[in-house]
C-alpha cells in the first residue's frame, strides 16, 4: 500500500533523522513514539507530502488517500459545527448542486420530446446513481454519529465553529477525517483534547478501521488498546516493532539485553584475537597465522547495541515567599454562561501546602474553576486569597499563548527580570533547548517543544501556589515523569487538573471531584479515591452512563398504598423490560455501524440496508421515550 526507503531528513545541515525504511499496508495500527523534538510530527508532514525528504524515497499506490490529523488547525469563520463537517463531504456536495441544477432545469422547460431534454433526464439519472453510490443519502446521518462519538450533541450542531475552543475544533477536524474514509490515516496527538468517551469512541473506531492508521501519542493505554505496531524514533534512528507500546517495551529491553551480552562476548573473542595477533606478528612461523587472524577481524561485523536517548528536562520550582496559612478560600462560588450553569455554591478552603487534583468529566468544571482561581473569569460568591500569596498558573494552551515569531531565546529573554536574565541559556538547557537550537523560531517548534518551553517560561517567575491545567498534553512519556518528580519537591500549595491515574498517583494527597454542577472532596490520594468510588482507573469514572439499571427505592415506598405498590412493581416491570429492549437495539445499531465502516460498498449495495437501519433506530428512540415517562411515572409514586 505504502512505502518509505532510506528517508533522511536535515534542518540547517543537522540530521534530524537517516535512512528510515518501513511499509504500511491495511490493518497497521502504527503507535509512533519518541521524546518531543525527535521528528515524530515531521515525519507524519513527509508522509503526507507536506515536505519533500533530503533523500530517499516514498511510494505509494495511485488511488491511495491519506488523511492527516495536525497538531495545528485552522478554520474558515462563519461556518457552524454541521457545516464545517460537511465539508468531508466536497464530492458529494457537488453531485447535490449538479442536482439541484438539474431538476431547475427540468421544472422550468416544457419540451420533453427534445433532445437536449432527454440528455438532461439521463445526467439526472448518472448524477442520482453517483450520488447514492458516493453515500449522499447517508452522509448527514454518518456524520450526526460521528459528532456525537466524539462528543457534540445535537444543540452544537448549529452552533458557529469559532464558539469553540481550539481543542474542540479539533474534534472537528478529526470527525472529518473519519468521515471522509481515508486508506491511511495520520494522526497527531488525538486524543489530547478528548474527554474518556470520545476516547473510548475513538479506540472503538480506530479498531474497526480497515485501512492503514499512524499514531503519535503519549497515551500509554489508548497505544496499547489501539496499535499493534510500534515504532520509536530515537538519536535519529527507527526501531520497528510489531507490538503494542507496552509489549514493545518488554520486547526491546530483552532484545537489547541479548545484544549487549552478544556484543560483550565478541569483544572477548577480539580482545583475544588480538592478543594473539600481536604476539604471533613477530614471528617469521607464525606471521601467516597472525594476517589470517587479522583478515578474520576485518570481515567481522561489530554487534552494535541499540542506543536509547536518555536525556531529560531538568525542572525545579522556584521558591517564594512563605504565605498564610490559609492560601485559598473560596465561598458559594459559582459560574453560569447565559442559562448553562456550570457549577455552584462551591466552598474551598485549602491550607498551605496542601495538594489536591480536580478530576471528573470534561465540561464538568475543573478547567473553569482554575479560572476563576487565578481571576480569569467573572464569578458568582468570593474568592479569597491569602496572605502573600503569588499564583502560578498553566492552562491548557498555555503553550498556544507564545509568540510564534519568537525565538526560543528571545521569548525567555522578554519574560526574564533583571535578576535572572543572566540564567536564561542554562534554564533552557535544562529543558533541553541547547546551542543554536535557541535560535529556532517556536512556531517551527513541536507541540511538547512548546510545552517545554512554556514550562521554562512560567518557571522564571516564583510562586507559593501553583495551579496546573492538564500540564502533560504535549509532553512525552519521560518527560512526564520528570515533571511529576519535580512537582513531588514543588513546596508551595498544588493544584493539578488532570485525567492521567499515572501522573496523579502519589502526587496528591486530596481529590476533588466535580459532578453534575457540585465539587465533592475526598480525603486520600488518586488511589483512595478510585476505591471509594468503587472503580478500576480514571476511565471507568469519567465513562457516562447513559441509563440508570439500577432503581433505588425511595424511602417513602413503604407508605404507598396496596394500589400503589401495585402500578410501582409494574411500571419497574416495564422499565426493566426496556432497558434490555435499549440495549439489545443499542448492540444491533452499533454491529450495522461496525459493517458500514468495515464493509462500506457491501451495505451500500444491500437496498435493505437503510431500510432496517433506520427502522431500529426509530425503535430505539422510541424505547428510549418510553423509559423516560415510565421513569417519570416512578418518580411521581416516590416524591
Amino acid at each position: 500500500m505504502f512505502n518509505a526507503h532510506d528517508l533522511s531528513l536535515s534542518f540547517g545541515g543537522t540530521p534530524l533523522f537517516e535512512g528510515f525504511t518501513f511499509r504500511l499496508q491495511g490493518g497497521d495500527r502504527v503507535g509512533l513514539i519518541g521524546k518531543n523534538g525527535a521528528g515524530k510530527s515531521t515525519l507524519l508532514k513527509l508522509l503526507h507530502g507536506d515536505h519533500e525528504p533530503d533523500a530517499g524515497i516514498i511510494a505509494k499506490d495511485r488511488e491511495i488517500s491519506i488523511g492527516f490529523l495536525r497538531q495545528d488547525i485552522d478554520f474558515v469563520v462563519g461556518r457552524t459545527v454541521l457545516e464545517e463537517a460537511y465539508t468531508a463531504f466536497d464530492e458529494i456536495l457537488e453531485l447535490e448542486k449538479r442536482l439541484e441544477e438539474i431538476n431547475e432545469q427540468l421544472a422550468a422547460r416544457t419540451d420533453y420530446e427534445s433532445d437536449s431534454y432527454t440528455e438532461l433526464i439521463t445526467e439526472l439519472s448518472d448524477v442520482t446513481i453517483l450520488y447514492e453510490m458516493k453515500g449522499g443519502y447517508t452522509y448527514p446521518a454518518d456524520t450526526e454519529r460521528i459528532l456525537k462519538g466524539l462528543g457534540f450533541s445535537s444543540a452544537d450542531f448549529q452552533k458557529q465553529t469559532d464558539t469553540f475552543s481550539g481543542g474542540w475544533r479539533m474534534r472537528i477536524e478529526l470527525a472529518k477525517l473519519l468521515l471522509q474514509r481515508h486508506d491511511i490515516l495520520l494522526l497527531d496527538e488525538p486524543t489530547n483534547h478528548l474527554d474518556i468517551d470520545s476516547i473510548l469512541w475513538l479506540e472503538q473506531w480506530l479498531v474497526n478501521y480497515s485501512g492503514a492508521v499512524m499514531i503519535v501519542s503519549h497515551d500509554k493505554q489508548f497505544l496499547d488498546n489501539v496499535t499493534n505496531r510500534t515504532m520509536q524514533i530515537s538519536l535519529g534512528q527507527l526501531y520497528d516493532y510489531p507490538k503494542a507500546y507496552s509489549d514493545f517495551l518488554v520486547l526491546r529491553a530483552e532484545l537489547r539485553d541479548q545484544q549487549m551480552a552478544a556484543q560483550k562476548n565478541q569483544q572477548a573473542e577480539i580482545a583475544r584475537a588480538e592478543r594473539l595477533i600481536d604476539k604471533f606478528k613477530a614471528k617469521a612461523t607464525k606471521a601467516s597465522m597472525a594476517q589470517s587472524l587479522m583478515k578474520k577481524l576485518d570481515r567481522m561485523d561489530r554487534i552494535e547495541v541499540e542506543q536509547e536517548d536518555t536525556a531529560v528536562m531538568n525542572i525545579r520550582f522556584p521558591k517564594s515567599i512563605t504565605p498564610g496559612k490559609v492560601v485559598l478560600e473560596l465561598e458559594s462560588v459559582g459560574k453560569s454562561y447565559g442559562e448553562k450553569e456550570v457549577f455552584k455554591d462551591i466552598d474551598l478552603m485549602l491550607p498551605r501546602g496542601t495538594r489536591t487534583a480536580f478530576v471528573g468529566q470534561n465540561g464538568q468544571g475543573k478547567s473553569t474553576l482554575a479560572k476563576v482561581i487565578v481571576g480569569e473569569l467573572d464569578h458568582t460568591g468570593v474568592v479569597k486569597h491569602g496572605h502573600n500569596v503569588s499564583i502560578g498558573y498553566f492552562a491548557q494552551n498555555q503553550s498556544e499563548t507564545l509568540d510564534g515569531e519568537k525565538t526560543i531565546l528571545d521569548t525567555m529573554i522578554d519574560e526574564a527580570t533583571d535578576s535572572n536574565r543572566i540564567r536564561v541559556r542554562e534554564m533552557l538547557g535544562a529543558f533541553l533547548f541547547g546551542g543554536d537550537e535557541v535560535e529556532k523560531k517556536v512556531k517551527v517548534l513541536s507541540g511538547g517543544e512548546r510545552n517545554r518551553l512554556a514550562l521554562c517560561k512560567m518557571l522564571l517567575h516564583p510562586f507559593n501556589l501553583l495551579i496546573m491545567d492538564e500540564p502533560t498534553n504535549h509532553l512525552d512519556i519521560r518527560s512526564k515523569n520528570v515533571l511529576k518528580d519535580a512537582l513531588k519537591n514543588y513546596d508551595g500549595t498544588l493544584i493539578v487538573v488532570s485525567h492521567d491515574r499515572d501522573f496523579l498517583a502519589g502526587l496528591t494527597d486530596t481529590v476533588h471531584e466535580f459532578r453534575d454542577g457540585a465539587m465533592r472532596e475526598y480525603l486520600g490520594d488518586i488511589n483512595y479515591y478510585l476505591d471509594e468510588r468503587k472503580a478500576l482507573d480514571m476511565r471507568e469514572i469519567e465513562k457516562v452512563k447513559k441509563v440508570k439499571t439500577v432503581q433505588s427505592e425511595s424511602p417513602k415506598a413503604a407508605q404507598l398504598s396496596y394500589e400503589d405498590r401495585k402500578r410501582q412493581k409494574s411500571l419497574k416491570n416495564r422499565l426493566s423490560k426496556a432497558e434490555s429492549t435499549m440495549a439489545d437495539l443499542e448492540r444491533q445499531v452499533k454491529a450495522m455501524d461496525v459493517q458500514l465502516e468495515t464493509d462500506y460498498d457491501a451495505t451500500v449495495a444491500d437496498p435493505k440496508f437503510f431500510d432496517k437501519y433506520n427502522r431500529i433506530k426509530q425503535d430505539l428512540s422510541a424505547t428510549e421515550d418510553k423509559w423516560t415517562e415510565i421513569s417519570m411515572e416512578l418518580e411521581e409514586l416516590d416524591q
